[in-house]
């Protein structure tokens, strides 16, 4: 994502995460490898850095999730990027099941060493072991459910909703383990907050919904400025990002949107509240159309987690 200056400092870090923490590294040992699922709108931002610590040297595998709600361009790039660090990579979309059909070929060539050496001990057909991780509400669950053609884990569209882990055996030769969405203690970087609540990670009812819904409009209004100006009819003013008018702008545009849609209270006053449900809601269910907020950048350049 491109450099922005905001008036929010998002960090949300309940109690059970910690607990959870401590079950995926007793069951670490219980697995081939690690899954990692990512958001492809935001791919840093939803990568838990403690998931490195966590892992150790287990074989890894990211999953670029909800491809269709991305920057087709965009994907490709962040695609190539993992790549290039040494990382097995697929693509997905969990809801319309595109790119779940490249998953047990990508496992089987990440984890092909230990398919030989079950062959050689006569344990062919042992089935291969994988925990899929990753950030509150990322679609875990639904890659899960996706993959194995029926509702086999609960899911939900906020943050919170698998409890505990949870062993899903989806073939003869594949089984996952389920685990909650975890995030990390802190927030070094205030956009990776701003991302994060952005795609619904970070419990709504901590967040004033106006100020994220500004900050929002403030992020897509340089590549992506023209999706609002056509799902809402307003006016963007120019350059409404990365100067000291920033915030100030996309309040207005916030009033336009608010304006446009009949947001209204009693005595004719603009509901800006009610307008950011309406900003907020339409991004995360991809009808502002295939927007990433990160652009991948080289490693000595990205700003710190």
């Amino acid at each position: 994502m491109e450099e922005q200056k905001n008036s929010m400092n998002i960090q949300w870090y309940p109690g059970h995460m910690t607990k959870t923490r401590r079950m995926m590294e007793e069951d670490l040992k219980l697995v081939d490898a690690v899954c990692e699922i990512l958001d492809a709108r935001i791919p840093i931002s939803s990568r838990n850095p403690d998931i490195d610590a966590i892992c150790g040297k287990k074989p890894r595998m990211v999953i670029l999730n909800r491809i269709d709600m991305a920057d087709a361009d965009l994907v490709g790039r962040w695609s190539n990027y993992f790549k290039d660090r040494g990382m097995a990579v697929i693509r997905t979309d969990c809801k319309s099941r595109k790119g779940i059909n490249t998953f047990a070929p990508a496992v089987r060539q990440l984890l092909s060493e230990k398919l030989q050496r079950y062959a050689e001990k006569g344990q062919v057909g042992r089935p291969l072991k994988l925990m899929v991780v990753g950030i509150p509400n990322v679609g875990k669950s639904t890659f899960i459910n996706s993959f194995a053609g029926k509702a086999c884990a609960k899911t939900g569209n906020k943050p919170g909703v698998t409890k505990g882990n949870q062993w899903i055996r989806l073939n003869k030769t594949l089984e996952l383990l389920d685990t909650p969405g975890i995030l990390w203690p802190k927030f070094e970087d205030p956009n990776v907050g701003l991302c994060l609540a952005f795609i619904g990670s970070i419990n709504d009812e901590i967040l004033d919904k106006e100020e994220l819904a500004a900050e929002l409009i403030k992020n897509m209004s340089g590549r992506y400025g023209k999706r609002l100006e056509e799902r809402y009819g307003v006016t963007l003013v120019e350059n409404t990002a990365g100067d000291g008018e920033d915030t100030k702008k996309a309040w207005e545009i916030l009033r336009e949107i608010a304006r446009a849609r009949s947001c209204l209270l009693k005595g004719s006053e603009l509901d800006t509240k009610k307008a950011a449900g309406f900003l907020l809601d339409d991004f995360r269910s991809g009808k502002l159309g295939r927007v990433t907020l990160e652009v991948p950048v080289p490693p000595e350049t990205s700003t710190a987690r």
